[in-house]
């Protein structure tokens, strides 16, 4: 089974997923985006986004030469549901905490004005 994590652990391979998330673009506007934010090679971006295809996280179609790479959402949805679930019980023990806190606080400063 592919590991998602691993695949997505390169920030090269996080900035080309931003770029075609909402918006197909081709290999050449992939790579010269690359290029103006992190000096990265077409070499490499063409490597990356290989990787990206055969994990199943973008999809690709040809349009005479040309190459057409689009972001493939539905796997990521998995990711998300995890980081969600994962995130859930300590976002809300830390709320808990805040408002503990802030109650501690507004009864510290009552008792101060008296």
């Amino acid at each position: 089974m592919t590991n998602l994590f691993e695949i997505l652990a390169p920030p090269s391979r996080q900035a080309i997923l931003r770029l075609i998330w909402m918006e197909e673009k081709n290999a050449s506007q992939i790579a010269a985006r690359m290029a103006a934010k992190s000096h990265i090679t077409f070499g490499a971006v063409s490597q990356h986004l290989a990787i990206l295809r055969e994990a199943g996280l973008i999809e690709q179609r040809k349009h005479g030469r040309e190459r057409w790479y689009r972001a493939n959402q539905k796997p990521l949805g998995a990711i998300a549901e995890y980081l969600e679930s994962m995130w859930f019980s300590r976002m809300t023990k830390l709320k808990a905490a805040a408002e503990k806190e802030e109650r501690k606080c507004q009864t510290k400063s009552k008792s101060r004005s008296k």
